[in-house]
């Protein structure tokens, strides 16, 4: 039997590198009886245990040393067992500690600040961040986050200086360009942010499917690069969502002055929309075309048109008062069947694609208030993924069960006197026809909507409430209530 605590130690530490991890938690086990006050065999049991993927062992254990001798690398290895664990709560817990202890840790100022970004306390993440840098001005990962939670609480400037320190770190590295463009844009620096969203990932995947779909025709050597194309056919297809290509499409009349002819790939639901509103394209593609029978000269993706077209400062929103009109004889069907009433007309959607974004997702009962209010009818507008929540609204209309594709939309959306739904395809639609238009925005607000949230630049029609705090729709749905009242 080996009585010396150091050499049993040395054994187990042995075993464990060479990846006999049973033997080595055996050697420290016995060592542990020898010496049960020994921090660093604690330590050790805990860095096994992790290994084996028994992170909540491997927790207690780690916790046992720190109990017993509080040293920077067990809580390193205790942070990494909580992120694994995704306890980072219990980081947060532990925070005033790591300040007392150990102010000159990086990795433990990361951590701290990591741990209350996961938690939705943004102001003392950025705390943690920048103490954190104080000791390494150097970390990119450190800058980074740090401009994502500046971007959060609207301090654009802050984000994009922290972003410019991430491209001096790294010069070559173009997802940096890609989210200064969207801070940029943010503070309506147009100038700089239309450049810079040329690196959107989104661009060149469309660019890629339509290159596979017609690589004798779509090629680097014939993408719009803003030359004149007074006398030549332009081939615009679309890239992201249906948000951002009813936004967009604003700038198809502005093409149509400065070309020959115009082809457009839409997605199909807004085919029906297009054919009611071709604002200056000659060709909606609405099946496969063979390459043999395509024929432009040049080709471009929607989203890189204000940026082609060379706009600026305000020109960046042309068409704010509306671009879109309905199909007058559908219209008129619908407001017979659903909308032929003295009430206020009320349409609503709570929920868009929750594969990108849960944060944008509103809990139908904070409708219920408003439905309240004298004279108004309800609509849901909701399809597909969330519309089985309609349920939950005694006395609205459920018209979201009826729409297939944006032309439907936009008729029905035509009878309607507001819109009131959460920053999703059916405010830009309803922007884009005039529609009033009240959308509920997370706290953490996308691009578009800017810093000043006083006021919509993209659509006269649309009203912009902003929750309070990360998570709170009721701040949102008073604000509502009380403009409803007024």
């Amino acid at each position: 039997m080996i009585t010396d605590v150091n050499k049993l130690i040395n054994i187990g530490f042995s075993l464990h590198e060479a990846g006999k991890l049973e033997e080595a938690e055996n050697a420290y086990q016995e060592a542990l009886g020898q010496d049960s006050e020994n921090a660093e065999i604690y330590n050790l049991l805990g860095v096994l245990k992790l290994q084996q993927n028994d992170v909540i062992s491997a927790i207690n254990w780690i916790e046992k040393a720190i109990e017993r001798k509080p040293e920077s690398y067990f809580y390193e290895t205790l942070f990494q067992a909580y992120v694994r664990a995704g306890l980072f709560k219990q980081i947060v817990k532990r925070q005033d500690e790591i300040l007392k202890l150990f102010p000159e840790n990086f990795s433990l100022l990361f951590n701290v600040a990591l741990a209350n970004t996961k938690v939705k306390n943004i102001k003392t993440a950025i705390k943690f961040y920048d103490k954190a840098l104080k000791v390494n001005p150097g970390s990119y990962d450190a800058w980074f986050n740090l401009s994502h939670l500046y971007s959060i609480e609207g301090e654009v400037k802050n984000a994009i200086s922290a972003l410019k320190i991430c491209k001096k770190i790294r010069p070559n590295d173009i997802d940096i360009d890609y989210f200064l463009s969207l801070a940029y844009m943010r503070d309506k620096n147009y100038e700089k942010g239309l450049k810079l969203f040329e690196t959107r990932l989104c661009r060149e995947t469309a660019y890629a499917l339509r290159n596979k779909t017609y690589p004798n025709k779509v090629t680097k050597e014939n993408m719009w690069k803003g030359e004149n194309i007074k006398d030549k056919t332009i081939y615009v297809y679309y890239e992201a969502g249906f948000g951002d290509v009813i936004m967009f499409l604003r700038y198809i009349p502005l093409l149509a002055e400065k070309c020959k002819k115009i082809i457009f790939l839409p997605q199909k639901p807004l085919v029906p929309l297009l054919k009611d509103n071709p604002l200056g394209i000659d060709e909606v593609i609405e099946k496969f075309i063979p390459e043999k029978d395509m024929d432009f000269d040049v080709h471009a993706p929607l989203l890189s048109l204000p940026y082609l077209l060379g706009l600026k400062g305000e020109k960046v929103f042309p068409y704010s008062e509306g671009y879109i009109r309905p199909n007058k004889q559908l219209a008129e069907e619908y407001k017979k069947k659903y909308f032929d009433n003295d009430k206020i007309k009320v349409g609503i959607k709570w929920q868009g694609n929750t594969y990108y974004d849960q944060d944008r997702v509103i809990p139908v009962k904070y409708f219920k208030p408003l439905m309240e209010v004298e004279n108004t009818q309800y609509y849901s507008f909701q399809t597909f993924e969330g519309s089985e929540d309609v349920k939950d609204l005694d006395g609205i209309i459920d018209i979201g069960k009826d729409l297939v594709d944006f032309g439907q939309t936009a008729a029905a959306l035509s009878n309607l006197d507001l819109v009131i739904c959460n920053d999703t395809s059916l405010v830009h639609l309803a922007g884009a026809m005039g529609i009033p238009c009240w959308v509920t925005l997370p706290y953490e607000v996308n691009w578009r909507w800017h810093s000043d949230l006083s006021k919509c630049d993209w659509y006269d029609s649309v009203k912009l409430f902003r929750q309070h705090k990360i998570n709170d729709w009721q701040s949102v749905f008073n604000d509502i209530l009380l403009e409803m009242q007024v």
